[in-house]
């Protein structure tokens, strides 16, 4: 690590560290060299770095002429949800609206024949959602349902949700969706939603419209909140926080821990904190390194 480096690079170097894929390590490197220190002694590191960016591109060009691929199996963020349901429920339309991802929406059944993934920015927190085949397909992966966080069932009507429910196994939270209200009556939503309210109870739902975005924000605030994270800034003495790069952390996560995802040791390193926010008793609180921290907290670390 260079002497005086930037949080964000930090953050950049340990994203290159977990890469697992050429063009993943080679995406991380151009991020590291773009926040790298720009100075006399940091002269050696962007040489380094360059260098070792030289090499994974030549890797990657051997490997296209190849043919071969270095593509590896999907992996986990720190938020991920699963969307499934039946074919023509509407799950490709709700990725495509969630997410950056363009999949291929069609009236034809069995559309969706491999996973596919988006990335849904909320309040610049990235969750990683993915749509995979429909269940009555034989491509349908029971695997990455039953390890994701988040399950986000969708169907078109109450009495589908009973056979998904019994269909699925995973450690997940679930949230249901009932999709094309934009069809419904106003006795028929009344009447979809005591259902949901009676029968299904334990599990957070929402009716909603792909065509009409009807309730698209409700279910990305109970996304959200199906993860229990919480969303640490952090800032520089004397500068603004960094509202753009929070750390995703979990409840009762301390001082210590947040200074720990940093960098390994870091905690070590600091002579004092402060905080604004949730946990504080007043803007700018000094604290110390067993502080609990909670959700749109900032804080703020003086090294030795």
């Amino acid at each position: 690590m260079p002497v005086n480096a930037h949080p964000d690079y930090i953050a950049a170097e340990q994203e290159y560290l977990q890469a697992e894929s050429i063009e993943e390590k080679i995406e991380k490197l151009k991020k590291m060299i773009q926040l790298a220190p720009k100075h006399k002694s940091s002269e050696n590191l962007l040489a380094q770095l360059r260098t070792r960016l030289k090499k994974f591109q030549d890797q990657q060009e051997k490997q296209k002429r190849s043919g071969k691929s270095s593509k590896v199996g999907i992996r986990k963020d720190e938020m991920q949800a699963v969307i499934i349901g039946k074919t023509n429920s509407g799950k490709s339309s709700l990725l495509n609206m969630l997410t950056n991802a363009s999949p291929k929406i069609s009236q034809h059944k069995f559309t969706t024949n491999q996973p596919a993934i988006g990335m849904m920015n909320y309040n610049s927190v990235q969750i990683q959602l993915i749509e995979i085949p429909a269940t009555d397909s034989e491509v349908y992966d029971k695997g990455i349902v039953y390890t994701a966080d988040t399950v986000l069932i969708i169907a078109t009507n109450p009495e589908e949700l009973n056979e998904l429910l019994e269909f699925i196994r995973t450690q997940g939270k679930i949230i249901l969706i009932i999709n094309k209200s934009d069809l419904l009556t106003e006795n028929e939503k009344r009447r979809f939603q005591a259902t949901l309210k009676s029968k299904y109870k334990k599990y957070e739902f929402v009716i909603l419209s792909t065509k009409t975005k009807e309730n698209l924000q409700e279910l990305k605030d109970k996304l959200f909140q199906s993860f229990g994270k919480l969303r640490v800034y952090t800032k520089e003495p004397g500068k603004d926080p960094d509202k753009n790069r929070p750390m995703i952390m979990q409840p009762g996560d301390t001082v210590k821990d947040c200074a720990e995802k940093i960098l390994k040791g870091f905690s070590q390193r600091v002579k004092q904190i402060k905080i604004w926010g949730p946990s504080s008793k007043f803007p700018g609180q000094i604290v110390g390194i067993k502080h609990k921290m909670k959700d749109l907290d900032i804080i703020e670390f003086k090294t030795k």
